[in-house]
């Protein structure tokens, strides 16, 4: 095993990402599932997106939501668009952390967007132009970085031109994303071996599904190859509306059982984010996947310290 970070950054995508693939719950639920997840000491939330009601009308209560939502000091909140409309939503509505998607299968980014990859690559290139002349960063999610529901597996070094081309354009940051959870260990080092011989300097983070039970193997993985930001999901809340089969997100709090039990600090209260987890079961009213919320006190680990 390679040497592990100190610490690792979560970003808390339950809010955006679990709810979109629910049944639509009330503003107010979603309101006090945001806050909640404030107070546990995340320290990223993407809160919301900016989409069209028609395509996701779970989060065509956006705009309230996030001006209901309690901002926590020390928290970094971000909103995902999936194009320019969204964008100047977005910053209309003061975030200055804004992610744009575009996927690495062409048929996967039709069903999405309506639009060829390239197609949406010319898009992205003048979105992140507006969010910088805004003042706002922009990280460019690549979907379907490990394979595609529709066209099966992705050749890493397509997903590394895709990060050539977002780069050259402004990027601040990029991450991938495991839409259908066809990611292995195996896949995990041969995108980030392919990514990082062209473009060693930019930011990445990771973004798994748990669909075949290779979540956490996929995040320790990365982790050996010195990744220290990933998405996860309160609950395991989650999928892709244009994925079949595509289940739940990593959920957080597995992520942070395994990372703390390995002294690897997130800044994150376990038990507070498991009360959480509990109150997503409650409003979404379904059994949520995550192990840590089946087991009961006695079986959660007390965090190694680090020698």
């Amino acid at each position: 095993m390679g040497v592990m970070p100190e610490s690792v950054a979560i970003r808390e995508v339950g809010p955006r990402d679990g709810l979109q693939n629910e049944e639509p719950i009330p503003t107010d639920a979603k309101v006090r599932l945001l806050d909640a997840l404030s107070r546990t000491g995340v320290r990223r939330i993407e809160a919301v997106s900016f989409v069209h009601p028609r395509a996701i009308p779970q989060m065509a209560d956006a705009d309230e939501v996030w001006q209901r939502a309690t901002r926590v000091d020390g928290v970094r909140y971000s909103a995902l668009v999936p194009n320019t409309r969204g964008a100047q939503r977005a910053l209309a509505a003061g975030f200055t952390e804004v992610e744009v998607v575009v996927s690495a299968s062409d048929t996967h980014n039709r069903r999405n967007v309506n639009r060829s990859t390239d197609e949406s690559l010319d898009d992205l290139a003048e979105l992140i132009d507006l969010l910088h002349g805004a003042d706002a960063r922009a990280e460019v999610i690549i979907a379907t970085s490990f394979g595609c529901p529709y066209e099966g597996d992705i050749d890493p070094v397509r997903v590394a031109s895709i990060v050539d081309r977002v780069v050259r354009d402004g990027a601040d940051r990029v991450a991938f994303g495991d839409t259908t959870g066809m990611g292995t260990p195996r896949r995990v080092r041969e995108l980030l071996t392919a990514v990082r011989e062209r473009n060693a300097e930019i930011p990445v983070l990771l973004h798994f599904h748990n669909t075949r039970g290779t979540a956490l193997a996929n995040m320790l993985t990365a982790l050996e190859l010195g990744v220290t930001e990933f998405d996860a999901s309160v609950g395991g809340l989650g999928g892709c509306p244009y994925a079949p089969g595509a289940s739940g997100n990593l959920a957080t709090e597995e992520a942070v059982h395994m990372l703390h039990d390995m002294g690897i600090d997130t800044g994150i209260d376990l038990d507070a984010l498991i009360e959480v987890a509990e109150l997503a079961e409650e409003l979404t009213g379904r059994r949520l996947p995550s192990g840590v919320l089946r087991a009961g006190p006695r079986t959660r680990l007390t965090p190694m310290p680090r020698s």
